[in-house]
């Protein structure tokens, strides 16, 4: 008799492509759990988290967990930006615990470093700048099929999406 392969914890093989996301998630998730980042979201979206102006100057070191509840997030700063994230203390705890999804963080810890950073040579904390795309040119079929819809904004994402259609279709 054949068995179902899930029955006897046999993993079925994955037919066509991952995303890299999924590729590199077990590993990002062992380094963060190594640092106390049970949540990898925290490390990976950072800026998403807290805000693009506090990830411009701080990003997060570790996370300890003590003999209470709660534990004690720390950030990497520079020496001059820490006066302005010490004011901020309790909106960073409740947006990272937000991303949580409970109060895990009780104390938000600031350490202060030169520009140079420890270890890594160079303290980065600006995020990545987002690409700018190049709008893709609007077939004139695409146009036609729009033309009816009073709104600007909802026609020019009609557009939007008819160009990016098309142009996958053509690949």
């Amino acid at each position: 008799m054949a068995e179902k392969a899930g029955s006897q914890g046999i993993k079925r093989r994955k037919r066509g492509f991952e995303r890299a996301s999924a590729l590199a998630a077990s590993r990002i998730r062992s380094a963060g759990e190594s640092r106390g980042f049970a949540v990898s979201r925290l490390l990976t979206h950072w800026a998403e988290v807290v805000g693009p102006d506090v990830a411009r100057v701080a990003r997060p070191v570790d996370v300890k967990y003590g003999r209470g509840f709660g534990a004690t997030l720390t950030l990497l700063t520079t020496g001059a930006e820490a006066p302005m994230l010490e004011m901020q203390k309790d909106r960073i705890r409740d947006r990272v615990n937000a991303c949580y999804g409970y109060a895990a963080i009780q104390k938000v810890r600031i350490t202060q470093t030169a520009a140079t950073g420890f270890a890594e040579g160079r303290a980065i904390f600006e995020p990545a700048p987002k690409e700018a795309k190049e709008p893709l040119a609007v077939p004139n079929e695409v146009r036609k099929t729009a033309k009816g819809v009073e709104s600007d904004d909802l026609r020019a994402a009609l557009e939007r999406l008819g160009a990016n259609v098309l142009s996958h279709a053509k690949r």
